[in-house]
């Protein structure tokens, strides 16, 4: 259950605050609704609280979860596979969908060791910066640091 001002993380989208908790009335039947403002780009979304748990919201991990996240992007152990761009794509996307921060760091991971081997396609390149973009926004709000820190931690890894 969040309240007004908690963050939260909704898949795909990232990190928002919880603008409000309201109650409307839809079909004759009164729902509660939080009202989640993406940070990044002001978007609001209305997310029922019957469901939150179903759509995959959730809080920002903590401090604790930070070097797991670290752990799994520094992880050079991994098979990529040889499927086509947009299977792989697909793969990526689902994994983004779920919301969960472990599944982002692994397609960024993934996404950054084929960027070494061979050129991205426009997609892949645009889903690595989103997967970075999500990673950075949570984990610096996981350590109440700067973006840019945080950035450069991962960028570090990568190099």
């Amino acid at each position: 259950m969040f309240t007004e001002g908690d963050m939260a993380v909704y898949p795909a989208h990232g990190v928002g605050v919880i603008k409000a908790v309201e109650t409307k009335t839809i079909g004759g039947i009164d729902q509660s609704f939080y009202i989640l403002e993406i940070l990044d780009n002001s978007m609001r979304i209305m997310i029922p609280t019957a469901s939150s748990d179903n759509v995959g919201l959730r809080a920002i991990v903590g401090k604790n979860e930070v070097r797991t996240v670290l752990d799994i992007l520094a992880d050079r152990s991994v098979e990529l596979g040889t499927q086509t761009w947009n299977r792989r794509y697909r793969d990526y996307m689902e994994k983004i969908k779920t919301g969960s921060v472990h599944e982002v760091a692994i397609v960024l991971r993934d996404l950054f060791l084929l960027s070494v081997d061979k050129d991205l396609s426009y997609g892949e390149r645009k889903m690595l910066d989103t997967a970075k973009n999500l990673i950075v926004k949570e984990l610096s709000l996981a350590q109440d640091t700067e973006e840019a820190s945080v950035s450069k931690t991962i960028e570090a890894i990568f190099s």
